[in-house]
């Protein structure tokens, strides 16, 4: 690694000077001459019956150039998951019914924005109410208002159950009956939104029998084969260009209605249509991630090892399936991955409601199920009276571990992870200081720690990444990938694969990316797989480049290849550098020797080659990823008993990443996930009643600005290598990261006041709350103790 001259190097963004001069190009700064502009009339009602739309007034409206409603569109549906098994269940505007407070209705297209929404307001739409439900554990109850029909082969008697995860290994009942200590929590996480800065935005332009396309999004292939499938047009007459994107967190993945608006109203019309939504729709009628209740059963032995575990966990996916059947496999994953579990049985529910659909966020449940399981591990260990170091030690996973799903850990660093977090914070001398001996003062400070694992890509369409390095005649490269810069510095990334694997500077690299038309296939900024399998796909590249420039040079030289080495622009011999050719030269000797090769190099990769498919949602059959990474994270925090305001003072990150390619572009993934965490922990919530929300603006709904920015510092534990011209297992690092620093937060204001809580945020009501029942206690024992005396 000390050999290479850009991969490992924390060298600067190729984005970095188009955003800091405003030279950067978001969907809404394209502009196409006669331009119109889109507007949604959105449904008023949780749950109703729509028993007529009448849009004659609205499209007599002068400066109204279109009006679709769900009798315009092919009635193809959608989802965030197509299988068989889960086929796709949303229209991209509402048939019969709406089911949730904003869903689409109709869609106009005007001169400008005032004659839109006066459209809007002439669409006439009688409803009949119907009775709505909010919380899932009540739609699940039989009798309940039936939003959908449950999935046929969801198991009990329950309502409303868009599907299920359920899965076991081991004996559970009798690992329980073995176990020294056995106990069961309920946890709970609120319902928080992604918190992305740039609005959702769509500009179509239907134009020569081509639907040209700017959205903001996490992925162009994904977005051109929803959009294609709900239109019926052929991949090739749909392309999605290139815009730069202002922030996604998992909410910009899946097909939104607007996005087939702004195109269908384009190809009615002929001209560009426009539509963005505005912070208030993105509150109340957008995606958001997605609650989850976990109830949690873990048995174990007198030392902490665990023996068996059973976990429930209930996710509200709101009104269609979205990616709530997801998110509670994924819960399985996130459970399986870290801790030495012999003996589990999980069951998960996703389960409609009358709220808007749910979508990934950043970590997709993996924050929520390692508050849990983190928090209840702590309970274990102060009740065993085994401090919450050794019981982590004792249950963490070893590299090389065989997964019951058939992955494995290989270089796994987990056990490394909580050895260092735990030297480097002095752990074990802060933790329970203030509890044994508080000080003077309102201000009481706790330590606490949670532990995660996450995957680093899988299979989900389009399943795999491939680059294509294009040699010009002056030795400077163009590569073309359809990978996505949401932020995470993609293109930055394969830029210093690339270099080191041509041995040219990182100037000599001109990146054109994510357009359907132009670029190869991509996997998309999701699944936490873009270093590794578009950067194997870069590297795959840049090497197929390399070999045909040392072969070329091999022959014209008169040297073997393996003595050939590349270094800026020019291919020298190992041994005698005045044996050389110019990349020019080289490049000028291919067209002529190799029947006009100019040199370009294809690379391909998808992650579990050999696996045919992604594993069962259902039952969680099948391998599901070949690339884990591993972390442990150490919060400090600060309380005040008086007020119940915390605060984060201080985080440790200590990560098996694999090995950073970039370490800067590391740090501040590591950075933003804790300050996201943050406000998971004790700011964030989307607040509604009866399906409206009740905060829908940045004023109401709290996230952490700079000022409530923590000390953040990272370490490094390193288990891979980078060599040049071999396939890399660097693992992931953009949601992981966001899980176990929640987990330590929790345990931490545990630390700081004796307060356990079992459900987020963490706000000084919950907490004062906590503190007077602790009060109320110990007053109670000291009567007790003086009645007996």
């Amino acid at each position: 690694m000390s050999e290479l001259s850009y991969v490992g190097k924390s060298l600067r963004r190729k984005d970095g000077p188009d955003k800091v001069t405003g030279k950067a190009v978001y969907t809404q700064d394209v502009k196409l001459p006669n331009t119109l502009v889109g507007r949604i009339l959105r449904s008023p009602h949780p749950h109703a019956r729509i028993l007529r739309i009448d849009t004659t007034r609205a499209k007599a409206l002068p400066g109204v150039k279109a009006v679709i409603t769900v009798e315009d569109t092919r009635g193809i549906r959608h989802g965030f998951v197509e299988t068989p098994r889960y086929p796709p269940d949303q229209e991209v505007l509402a048939r019969d019914k709406v089911v949730h407070v904003g869903e689409e209705i109709a869609a106009v297209a005007a001169v400008d924005h005032a004659t839109a929404q006066a459209a809007l307001a002439l669409i006439e739409v009688d409803y009949e109410s119907l009775p709505a439900v909010f919380d899932p554990e009540e739609a699940m109850k039989p009798g309940a208002p039936e939003i959908h029909p449950s999935h046929p082969k969801a198991p009990g008697n329950h309502s409303n159950i868009g599907g299920t995860t359920e899965t076991e290994w081991g004996d559970v009942e009798k690992g329980f009956a073995e176990s020294d200590y056995v106990r069961e929590d309920r946890f709970e996480c609120q319902l928080r939104t992604h918190g992305y800065l740039e609005p959702h935005v769509t500009l179509a332009h239907w134009e020569s029998d081509k639907l040209n396309v700017w959205t903001s999004s996490m992925g162009v292939f994904v977005k051109r084969a929803k959009l294609a499938k709900v239109l019926d047009l052929p991949y090739s007459s749909v392309r999605i260009h290139k815009t730069y994107v202002g922030g996604t967190f998992g909410g910009k993945i899946d097909l939104y209605s607007h996005e087939y608006c702004a195109s269908r109203l384009s190809m009615i019309t002929g001209r560009p249509v426009q539509i963005v939504a505005s912070r208030e729709e993105i509150f109340s009628a957008y995606r958001h991630a997605q609650p989850l209740i976990l109830e949690i059963k873990t048995g174990v032995k007198r030392d902490g090892t665990i023996v068996a575990q059973r976990i429930r966990a209930i996710n509200n996916a709101g009104a269609y399936r979205g990616s709530g059947v997801v998110v509670i496999f994924l819960a399985w994953g996130f459970t399986m991955a870290p801790y030495r579990i012999p003996n589990l049985k999980y069951e998960g529910f996703s389960v409609y409601t009358n709220h808007t659909v749910r979508a990934p966020q950043r970590g997709h449940g993996a924050p929520k199920v390692r508050f849990a399981i983190e928090s209840q591990l702590d309970m274990i260990a102060e009740a065993i009276g085994v401090d919450p170091i050794t019981i982590r030690l004792r249950n963490a996973r070893a590299p090389g571990e065989q997964l019951p799903n058939g992955d494995n850990t290989h270089r796994g660093g987990l056990i490394d992870c909580i050895a260092l977090a735990a030297q480097k914070s002095d752990f074990l001398a802060k933790f329970g200081r203030d509890r044994k001996a508080p000080p003077k003062g309102s201000i009481r400070r706790g330590i606490g720690i949670g532990v995660s694992a996450y995957m680093g890509g899988t299979l989900i369409y389009p399943n795999g990444s491939a680059v294509i390095v294009k040699m010009n005649d002056d030795g400077s490269v163009v590569v073309l990938t359809g990978a996505i810069d949401i932020g995470q510095g993609s293109e930055t990334v394969i830029c210093q694969i690339v270099a080191e694997e041509l041995g040219i500077g990182m100037d000599d690299i001109k990146v054109i990316s994510s357009d359907t038309d132009t670029t190869p296939q991509d996997i998309g900024a999701w699944i936490s797989g873009m270093t590794y399998v578009t950067g194997n796909a870069a590297r795959q590249a840049a090497g197929n480049a390399r070999e045909k420039l040392l072969q070329v040079a091999s022959e014209k030289l008169g040297v073997p290849a393996e003595n050939l080495v590349l270094k800026d622009k020019t291919v020298r011999h190992r041994l005698d550098p005045e044996v050389k050719m110019t990349y020019r030269e080289v490049i000028a000797a291919s067209v002529a020797l190799h029947r006009g090769d100019t040199i370009i190099g294809e690379g391909f990769w998808r992650t579990m080659r050999d696996e045919p498919t992604h594993p069962s949602l259902a039952t969680t059959k099948g391998r599901w990823t070949e690339n884990y990474a591993f972390s442990a994270q150490v919060a400090e925090v600060e309380v005040d008993i008086e007020t119940g305001e915390a605060r984060l003072v201080k985080a440790l990150t200590v990560h098996d990443c694999g090995f950073p390619i970039n370490p800067a572009l590391v740090k501040g993934q590591v950075d933003g996930q804790v300050s996201m965490a943050l406000g998971h922990a004790f700011m964030e919530e989307v607040i509604t009643k009866d399906g409206y929300t009740l905060n829908p603006n940045w004023l109401d709904y709290r996230m952490p600005t700079i000022h409530n920015m923590a000390i953040s510092e990272d370490a490094d534990v390193i288990t891979e290598e980078y060599r040049v011209g071999q396939p890399y297992r660097t693992k992931e690092v953009g949601e992981g990261l966001i899980s176990g620093i929640l987990a330590a937060m929790g345990n931490a204001v545990y630390d700081a006041t004796g307060v356990r809580l079992r459900a987020t945020p963490f706000t000084a009501e919950k907490i004062l709350n906590g503190l007077k029942a602790i009060e109320y206690e110990a007053k109670k024992a000291r009567q007790g103790e003086a009645a007996r005396v």
